[in-house]
């Protein structure tokens, strides 16, 4: 049986989750945080330490479950008290996704210049494409000057120019084809290349089941502190100092 668990998670992997365990008896209980969080690494960090400190006060779970990476090290740093927590060694999403660090290191080697599309990513509105623009415009304009929000859209899209594929992974989730036809779209207006591939559910199930191998996966016992690993293992537990 799997252990009893508690799922904090970026709303990134909010559709994936609800296909691969939604209705998960042993997941007692799973909070989602916006994917705009990982623009602010600090307040990811802080928001994810106070949901882990209110979770030690349920008895009825044996572990943490984290859906992040390191997530430009927005993770890096976190404590475990009462309970361990677990996370994947992934820098970022587009591991989990794809199923292992190796598969995406493959693909990257294939297709350095790719983008990646996924639903979650899609519906935030976050990939390259008339919408981010859109969204880009309105926000700026609310606080800045419009000689400025022409200069920090044009900025982003000088970042988009060194991709020219977007690349959407596809996972077998309820929408799907609606996602991977806005990829298409988003693929049209930039003037590039549009491929569609299959994602990798293992690691992702994995994770929510309880199948913590440490090649894969990172355990925080109760004293530690998630660290990052400047190596293939992207993540490491650090003892945690307490000052006199």
């Amino acid at each position: 049986m799997p252990p009893k668990i508690a799922l904090l998670a970026c709303s990134v992997f909010e559709r994936e989750i609800a296909l691969l365990a939604g209705n998960a008896a042993h997941i007692l209980e799973t909070r989602f945080y916006e994917i705009a969080l990982h623009d602010r690494p600090d307040t990811l960090r802080e928001k994810l330490q106070c949901e882990i400190l209110t979770l030690d006060a349920r008895g009825d779970i044996v572990a943490i479950v984290l859906a992040y990476g390191l997530c430009g090290r927005g993770t890096a740093g976190l404590r475990a008290s009462r309970h361990p927590f677990v996370l994947p060694r992934a820098h970022d999403c587009i591991t989990v996704f794809l199923g292992s660090k190796e598969h995406y290191s493959a693909h990257q080697r294939g297709c350095p210049t790719c983008y990646y599309y996924t639903p979650g990513w899609n519906q935030a509105r976050r990939v390259p494409g008339p919408d981010k623009i859109a969204a880009m415009q309105e926000e700026y304009s609310a606080q800045f000057d419009e000689d400025d929000v022409e200069f920090l859209i044009e900025s982003e899209k000088e970042a988009w120019a060194m991709h020219d594929t977007a690349t959407y992974i596809d996972l077998g989730t309820a929408d799907a084809e609606t996602e991977a036809d806005y990829a298409k779209q988003c693929a049209d207006s930039l003037g590039w290349k549009y491929e569609r591939i299959h994602g990798d559910p293992t690691l992702l199930r994995d994770l929510l089941e309880g199948r913590w191998d440490d090649e894969r996966f990172q355990t925080i016992q109760p004293g530690e502190a998630l660290g990052h690993a400047p190596d293939e293992q992207i993540l490491r537990a650090e003892t945690v100092i307490i000052q006199p």
